[in-house]
């Protein structure tokens, strides 16, 4: 009986033995990787809950903040702050900053909010937008080159589509494509006259020696068309949606 027990318990020993267990260290070495992605990465949004509203003064980003987050249209005027305000979708919630427009306040209260955004939203005038082509391209070259928005969504919202003379989004995106390659060339030539200084240095879009494209830059770059007047937001706030 006791030979029959060794026979036995020695079988168990060579079975378990001959188990491979190479296959279960690497699914378990996989699962250990997975998890420490999805932490880190949960810990990186986690510190991205902004909304951004970008753009040129009278672009209407104030009509958007004040549609989306109150309901209603604001009174007529420029705003030297920013507006903060909470954006609701169901049990989820997003902080929501307008930017203001004006050129002498925008570069300071974008850097307060800049490494906080989770998304941009660049609002245009499409009304106005190929009269003001430069500064808008240059405004948008600055926030797409920044090395804090890389992580970011971006959402360029063609506003005032209520008005007969406005721009579709397929026009303003081929025009901006064209004014960015201007811009780009310009400021690479200013950063080869300042010479090498890596502090603060913007990043270069797209493919030099190439046009510029959208296609070609990190962010995931997105054109809507919308009215703030005629509270034609949907495609802004199911933007938002998806990333809450």
């Amino acid at each position: 009986m006791d030979k029959l027990n060794e026979n036995g318990r020695e079988k168990k020993q060579i079975k378990l033995g001959e188990i491979d267990t190479g296959p279960i260290l690497i699914a378990l070495l996989l699962g250990f990787i997975a998890v420490a992605i999805f932490v880190i990465l949960r810990r990186r949004s986690a510190g991205r809950r902004d909304f951004l509203l970008t753009g040129l003064s009278e672009s209407g980003k104030s009509a958007v903040f004040m549609q989306i987050v109150h309901g209603k249209l604001p009174e007529t005027f420029t705003s030297i702050k920013e507006n903060v305000g909470d954006y609701h979708a169901g049990h989820l919630s997003a902080r929501l900053v307008d930017i203001p427009g004006h050129y002498r306040v925008r570069d300071k209260c974008f850097e307060l909010y800049k490494r906080k955004a989770k998304g941009i939203i660049f609002v245009i005038d499409s009304v106005t937008v190929q009269k003001d082509i430069r500064d808008v391209a240059d405004f948008l070259y600055t926030i797409l080159s920044d090395s804090a928005t890389q992580p970011c969504s971006v959402l360029v919202l063609c506003n005032k589509q209520d008005q007969t003379t406005a721009k579709s989004a397929v026009v303003i995106k081929s025009l901006l494509e064209k004014e960015l390659h201007t811009v780009r060339d310009t400021r690479s030539r200013k950063l080869q006259s300042v010479g090498d200084d890596e502090v603060n240095k913007p990043i270069t879009l797209g493919k030099l020696g190439r046009d510029f494209e959208f296609a070609h830059i990190s962010q995931n770059i997105q054109f809507f068309e919308s009215s703030a007047k005629d509270k034609e937001l949907s495609n802004l706030t199911n933007w938002i949606d998806r990333m809450l």
